[in-house]
């Protein structure tokens, strides 16, 4: 049997020596809704967000609290159109549902572009794989593992 993506999460945190907490709670479908049950501000939500930047996909990520800027976002990725991704194409993907995809692009071979305005929060928190299991770890332990491109885009 594969190993589910909160499994491979885990394994990359663990090898990585990245302090984390685990967190199972009941199905969040929002950044609002996460927020509330992780008892944590929203602004420390890492949103993960599939996009089709021309012909390619990437992921991006930027905190919950924060809307994507199109025009940005087409600059970051030298792209001349980006849209987000259907939600077939993200299960396609990641095989996931929309909304519990972790930050983590190098998990299912995305390149990762994060805002840096993210770093405003010491410690991030986001879904694992799943609506009901949350991960908070510290940013620059992120940073560290993922090697995410930094740009603004939001």
């Amino acid at each position: 049997m594969a190993a589910s993506v909160f499994d491979r999460l885990h394994d990359k945190l663990r090898a990585g020596g990245v302090p984390f907490t685990v967190l199972r709670h009941e199905p969040v479908y929002t950044s609002e809704q996460a927020a509330a049950v992780r008892g944590t501000p929203l602004a420390s939500g890492a949103k993960a967000l599939v996009v089709r930047a021309d012909d390619r996909f990437a992921l991006l990520v930027l905190p919950a609290d924060r809307r994507l800027d199109n025009r940005k976002a087409r600059a970051c990725l030298k792209a001349k159109s980006v849209h987000f991704a259907s939600r077939d194409e993200v299960e396609s993907l990641t095989g996931l549902q929309p909304g519990s995809i972790p930050p983590f692009g190098s998990l299912f071979g995305l390149p990762t572009t994060c805002d840096p305005a993210l770093a405003e929060s010491a410690s991030i928190n986001f879904n694992a794989g799943d609506h009901a299991i949350s991960v908070q770890m510290p940013y620059a332990d992120y940073v560290r593992l993922e090697q995410p491109t930094l740009a603004p885009m939001t």
